[in-house]
């Protein structure tokens, strides 16, 4: 497989702050809205927190050293929002800097290119108090952050991703209220989409403003299939389609909302909004873990477990299904390679000419795998799931579609959101009691496939 990717190839590996740095309270940093989110009981599984989570903050040469040992070339991190500015506005806080100074010179020293992402989704709590991403402020807030950052970080960090999955931030956190914020918002959350992509745009022209280049987003999608043949299920996996797919593509790369019905439920700037919102970019990430199966609402009992506990409001017009006739991770989730090769082509056949080169920004599976009497961690469901991904890429690489790079999620197990530990998605095992890190029988596959490729 190894010879299927040109030697300019980028192999990387992809964590997000809150989910790996603990250290909540220290040196300055601001709550989050996930701080609140997991304070409330019910919310999270088991009633886990982020709070110590790897402690990534104090273990970060360890870490670091890891993925050296790993041979990435690149890690994809997110800079936490709160210990930058730990209310969101205002000057920066100095040792939120210093710690991603100390991080992105660590890297360097090991030859890693560091790639990082300014929103994983910890919103200060202070801008959430204000109206958080229902309003148009925020999205001038993270312009404000990404100046910070960039005239920090320029000169060091290789590539750049304003936002992670507006689409999740929207449905999970603002329409179906399963991720923090919690809110329950159905349709009226899509203006949080909106601003979401405003603030992402202006972050482009600030981060450029600021001496920034190699500037892209990491933005998740996935091909969406109807339930059944029948026109009825067709049309509810077309709106799901628009709804979680081309609105936020088609914004960025069009300039334009891909439905009239869309348009109409955005604010009265979005016209000229598009137009900041549309800014060019070096390059598109895309996040693929699976397909999703849609259907009429009430037509089913197997709802898909994309879902992570939360359900759809009983309004909408789809609803979605669990796939059956493929391999599941232990999170329930499908394993269908080739729909990575699906939506690629997808967009290749969409945007045309005026795609820009892409990237796998994340690709990853949950498998609940222990630390064995020998030592070692045996999880070979997870060398499958990414050896058959990135054959799966190097099909749609041989197809003539400018794939740069993939960035495996994640490179150690961390706190899943709204599964708390439960699930875990790394290439190295994390015993959370003891912070102890056991690499993977994954690890050591990726790390020859690396170094197969180099050569």
């Amino acid at each position: 497989m190894a010879a299927q990717f040109g030697p300019d190839f980028v192999f990387g590996v992809a964590t997000a702050s809150y989910q790996i740095e603990g250290a909540v309270r220290a040196d300055g940093r601001g709550p989050s809205i996930w701080d609140t989110f997991t304070a409330q009981p019910g919310k999270i599984k088991n009633g886990d927190t982020g709070d110590v989570a790897c402690d990534h903050y104090h273990r970060y040469r360890e870490d670091v050293a890891l993925m050296a040992e790993l041979g990435v070339d690149a890690y994809r991190f997110s800079i936490a929002w709160p210990r930058i500015q730990p209310t969101g506005s205002g000057p920066a806080n100095p040792a939120g800097l210093d710690f991603y100074d100390r991080l992105v010179d660590e890297l360097l020293g090991a030859g890693i290119t560091p790639a990082a992402t300014l929103y994983h989704w910890d919103l200060p709590q202070a801008l959430q108090d204000a109206g958080g991403w229902t309003v148009r402020d925020t999205a001038e807030r993270l312009a404000d952050y990404a100046t910070i950052v960039g005239e920090r970080l320029a000169d060091r960090v290789g590539m750049w991703m304003p936002l992670n999955e507006p689409v999740v931030v929207t449905m999970f956190g603002h329409a179906i209220g399963g991720h923090a914020p919690g809110e329950t918002l159905g349709f009226g959350a899509l203006p949080v989409a909106h601003y979401q992509l405003l603030g992402h745009g202006l972050a482009v022209q600030a981060l450029r403003a600021a001496g920034c280049g190699n500037i892209g987003i990491a933005s998740n999608h996935s091909p969406i299939w109807p339930a059944s043949d029948s026109p009825a299920d067709k049309e509810a996996a077309d709106i799901f389609d628009t709804l979680t797919n081309w609105t936020f593509a088609d914004p960025i790369l069009r300039g334009e909302y891909p439905d009239e019905l869309i348009t109409m439920a955005m604010p009265d700037t979005a016209a000229d909004d598009l137009k900041v919102i549309s800014t060019p970019l070096d390059w598109f990430g895309v996040n693929y873990y699976q397909p999703t199966l849609v259907g009429t609402p009430g037509s089913s009992t197997a709802a898909s477990p994309v879902l992570e506990g939360a359900v759809l409001p009983p309004d909408m017009p789809f609803e979605l299904r669990e796939i059956t006739g493929y391999p599941t991770t232990d999170f329930r989730w499908a394993v269908v390679p080739d729909g990575l090769r699906e939506i690629l082509t997808t967009f290749q056949n969409r945007y045309g000419e005026t795609l820009p080169p892409l990237y796998i920004t994340e690709s990853g599976c949950s498998y609940h795998d222990t630390v064995g009497p020998d030592g070692a961690v045996h999880d070979q469901p997870r060398i499958d799931y990414h050896e058959g991904h990135l054959r799966a890429l190097a099909a749609a690489i041989e197809d003539g579609i400018d794939v740069r790079g993939y960035f495996a999620w994640s490179i150690m197990d961390n706190f899943e959101w709204a599964e708390g530990y439960t699930e875990r998605f790394g290439l190295v095992h994390v015993d959370f009691a003891t912070q102890k890190r056991t690499p993977k029988n994954s690890f050591r596959w990726y790390r020859n496939l690396i170094a197969a490729n180099r050569l």
